[in-house]
């Protein structure tokens, strides 16, 4: 039999009804002590049952629901399922891609990312760390030919969740490096050694964009990871492209990643960003912006803002007259129009203006889910520079 929790007022009920499945601690009658990740029957004052839920009292989302009077192995592989043949539909190769994006596939804290037969999970609900058998199961039910299975752990919210953050294979054997493909470009991928999920899939269209714009322009791609938009400038005809990253493992599987396609018009050197813009003499047709996450938390968005500011202003002064800015945030707590006024600042500082050619999100396989904004965290905009 399943505690029921009580919400604390109707305040509550109509986000839950448009299908926001959070329940803040602050909207419960009580927290009771029960083990974290067990599920809760969710009603409020009048009795109106809203189905179960997993329930963390340590967690700012004391309850996540799954809107279900049962949580079992077919419920999660069905809603597996759905989203598979969801991607199927919108990605044009779906052997490599997300699979489940957590809330906006109803899969509370659970992430999914398929590379050929091997999978990467991210769990980051309490709830479903419980429940990673049944997860597992349904992975090897619905794809038969499944050889790996890896969970990676790494992410801030597990340890908000209370949750360990040692990587873990779940099933078979995860090879050393695997190769998958994406726009017409090979990549080499290390799962065991990558970061966050191995590869980041939520670029895929935006990575398309640099491809048809970058014939016989000057690319420089910065935070440049493992490649991925300088890649694509270099399939794309681009006369010479340069990435720059921080990391020296991202900078090795980005020249491994180059030499598999055969790019010879691509340079990738281990620097930091900042530093090298301002060192920089020379001038680019185009600069991409793509770092990580300047900030997780609501306390950091100033210094996000200041860091944001800092790269845009640096890349413009990098650009050629008429040249073009990609610029991209995966900050979800930096909403869009904040981010479009920071570039919007950066380029009047330093006396240049705007021209809004492009404007990118997450790739259709990170679905956004609209009762729950926080599904919309990647932003793209491209601009031309006079």
């Amino acid at each position: 039999m399943n505690r029921i929790i009580k919400l604390k007022n109707q305040a509550s009920v109509k986000r839950i009804n448009d299908g926001n499945p959070w329940i803040y601690s602050n909207e419960l009658v009580d927290l009771p002590d029960i083990e974290n990740g067990s599920l809760v029957k969710v009603v409020d004052n009048k009795q109106n049952d809203y189905g179960l839920g997993f329930y963390n009292r340590n967690s700012l989302f004391a309850v996540r629901l799954l809107f279900v009077k049962e949580v079992n192995l077919e419920l999660i592989k069905s809603r597996i399922s759905n989203a598979i043949m969801i991607r199927e539909k919108l990605i044009e190769n779906p052997k490599f891609c997300r699979v489940v994006f957590g809330e906006s596939d109803f899969l509370p804290g659970l992430i999914i990312d398929r590379y050929g037969d091997n999978f990467v999970i991210e769990i980051l609900s309490a709830g479903f760390e419980k429940l990673k058998e049944l997860v597992v199961k349904s992975i090897i039910q619905i794809y038969t030919k499944t050889q790996g299975i890896l969970q990676k752990n790494s992410s801030i919210w597990r340890i908000k969740e209370g949750l360990t953050t040692e990587d873990e294979i779940l099933y078979g054997e995860i090879p050393d490096t695997l190769t998958i493909e994406e726009n017409g470009i090979k990549y080499n991928i290390n799962l065991l050694k990558g970061q966050k999920t191995g590869y980041f899939f939520d670029q895929r269209l935006n990575r398309l964009f640099v491809q048809q714009i970058a014939k016989k322009s000057k690319v420089l791609d910065l935070f440049c990871n493992q490649g991925g938009f300088a890649l694509n400038a270099a399939k794309g005809g681009a006369n010479k492209v340069l990435g720059v990253d921080i990391q020296s493992e991202a900078i090795q599987s980005a020249k491994k990643n180059a030499e598999i396609n055969n790019y010879s018009n691509i340079e990738f050197i281990e620097n930091d960003c900042f530093d090298y813009l301002k060192s920089n003499s020379d001038k680019f047709d185009i600069i991409i912006s793509d770092p990580p996450a300047f900030t997780k938390s609501k306390k950091n968005i100033p210094e996000a803002i200041g860091a944001y500011y800092q790269i845009n202003k640096l890349a413009i002064r990098n650009l050629e007259k008429n040249g073009i800015l990609l610029s991209s945030s995966c900050s979800h707590h930096i909403f869009e129009d904040k981010f479009y006024e920071i570039i919007q600042r950066a380029a009047k500082d330093n006396k240049r203006s705007l021209r809004l050619i492009y404007r990118g999100l997450q790739s259709p396989d990170h679905p956004i889910l609209d009762a729950l904004p926080t599904t919309k965290y990647l932003k793209f905009f491209g601009f031309i520079v006079d």
